[in-house]
């Protein structure tokens, strides 16, 4: 990782002369950030460009679950399995608003949808609860 945030990819590769002994050092650096903007952009094109009907899916605490993660997952443009320990903070606080942690055995499907075991999933809940602060917003890809 650069100073100022950015990724970067480094391949080195060790050159040798027609005699087999190392002659140079061939280092590519490659700013991941470019890739990193195009599969954001690529990534909204699977927005919805009509809103969801509510009153269809109000119900269905599950649909609630995959709306809310897949809407910050948008938001931050990463995929689920990219989230740090903020973001999830942040979604788990989304769902805690939104009554998902009242329905009986929600735990193992918002696990599963975050990609956490169901032990990590409590610690994370836990600590949310207990800092009674609001965890809107995770850090800005």
């Amino acid at each position: 990782m650069l100073a100022d945030g950015r990724r970067l990819s480094s391949v080195s590769a060790v050159l040798r002369d027609p005699e087999g002994r190392p002659s140079a050092v061939l280092c590519v650096n490659l700013d991941r950030t470019p890739l990193e903007q195009a599969a954001a952009v690529l990534s909204a094109f699977g927005v919805p460009s009509v809103a969801r009907p509510e009153p269809l899916f109000e119900q269905d605490w599950t649909e609630r679950v995959q709306h809310t993660i897949g809407s910050y997952v948008r938001e931050h443009g990463r995929p689920v399995e990219r989230l740090t320990r903020t973001d999830r903070l942040a979604v788990l606080g989304r769902l805690d608003e939104a009554g998902v942690f009242s329905v009986r055995r929600a735990a193992p499907v918002v696990a599963g949808a975050l990609k956490v075991s169901r032990s990590t999933l409590y610690g994370l809940l836990a600590e949310l609860r207990a800092s009674g602060t609001k965890h809107d917003e995770g850090p800005t890809p």
